[in-house]
């Protein structure tokens, strides 16, 4: 039985040093693509979802990050300070956890931008593919053909179940968009100070309980100028037809 999380956790707090120079003088949440700020796209998504609260974590230029999110109405705003430290993604769940409630929860980046394909928009897919019964943590793909601004290898490979493996040889065929479903009970002894969301997954994957479900849309990764530069100039595109 699926069931839309209202919680979300949007990990805000990176350094954006691939982003340089444009994060030399604000955070990389806050660079502008097509007029909107990278961490706008994901928290109008969240908010067209359905999402009522979203937590953020903040360091890096954190007071002009909190200004910025004050001026939002939707969904409602938690800040998590990591200003004393960074704490990675992982480190960074688990310092908000007491403020994301009971899980499980969505989970996002903020270096990349979706695109709605012909099936279910993105939230909605995760949502009804997640079983809490089944899995613990339950990523978002794309097929590494429907990536731009995107030079790796690929990430995962997935098999007909739906179970998630790592990339074991020189390609795999699908990248994580940054999206997630995670249940916060895998945070549950983890370490303290930063640390991986990988823990959490592996985790997940020891027991059996670590999926995907690959997005039918494109997605757009913003992490350094030359992927910016390609969505710009993708959602201009879209834009004019």
């Amino acid at each position: 039985m699926s069931l839309t999380p209202t919680t979300a956790m949007v990990l805000a707090a990176g350094l954006g040093t691939r982003m340089r120079p444009l994060t030399d003088d604000r955070p990389k949440p806050l660079i502008k693509v097509a007029g909107k700020a990278l961490i706008d796209w994901t928290l109008d998504r969240f908010a067209a979802a359905g999402v009522e609260r979203a937590v953020v974590n903040v360091h890096y230029f954190a007071d002009m990050m909190e200004a910025h999110l004050k001026t939002r109405t939707r969904p409602a705003i938690a800040v998590s300070d990591e200003r004393a430290q960074l704490l990675e993604t992982g480190g960074g769940l688990k310092r908000a956890r007491a403020l994301l409630g009971d899980g499980p929860v969505f989970c996002a980046n903020t270096d990349a931008i979706l695109l709605d394909g012909p099936g279910a928009e993105p939230c909605a897919r995760l949502a009804e593919a997640f079983d809490p019964a089944r899995m613990d943590a339950l990523l978002l793909l794309v097929p590494i053909e429907a990536a731009s601004g995107y030079d790796g290898r690929g990430d995962f490979e997935l098999s007909a179940a739906g179970r998630l493996a790592g990339r074991h040889g020189e390609r795999a065929p699908y990248v994580f968009t940054g999206f997630q479903i995670i249940s916060l009970d895998l945070l549950d002894g983890a370490p303290e100070g930063p640390f991986s969301t990988r823990l959490l997954w592996d985790r997940a994957a020891a027991k059996g309980r670590f999926m995907g479900v690959v997005h039918d849309g494109a997605w757009m990764h913003v992490g350094d100028p030359q992927g910016l530069d390609e969505a710009e100039r993708r959602l201009s595109e879209g834009m004019r037809r």
